[in-house]
């Protein structure tokens, strides 16, 4: 049974956007959802994170003004809006979710990972 099923990534340039989207299983569902990502030879790290019930959003100082995470509670499905990426920004991008993964950054429940390069 999948319990966060993530899509949305692949290739782009430098400059270029991309849309992740998790989808989260009704059963499987937190109090809120953020996204981690990890590059290669280094440790997971937080990006962004979001509550279900009022939509309050936290970010990485890394990404803040590029990147907007979302929520479309009837759907149960969050969005992460990468705009201006960067080489740097190449990584496996993982949904998770926690009880305060807004305050905690950090997530009980994670996806299978969707991988972002961006091109120089």
């Amino acid at each position: 049974q999948v319990r966060l099923a993530e899509s949305g990534g692949g290739l782009v340039q430098a400059g270029g956007s991309l849309r992740l989207s998790c989808t989260v299983s009704r059963t499987f569902k937190r109090s809120s959802m953020g996204w981690f990502r990890q590059a290669p030879g280094k440790e997971r790290e937080f990006v962004a994170a979001i509550t279900w019930s009022v939509g309050r959003t936290g970010y990485a100082d890394s990404v803040k003004g590029r990147f907007t995470i979302s929520r479309d509670n009837a759907k149960n499905t969050v969005y992460l809006q990468m705009n201006s990426l960067k080489p740097e920004d190449t990584a496996v991008y993982y949904c998770a979710g926690g009880d305060s993964v807004v305050v905690s950054r950090k997530a009980e429940l994670w996806g299978q990972g969707t991988q972002v390069t961006v091109s120089s």
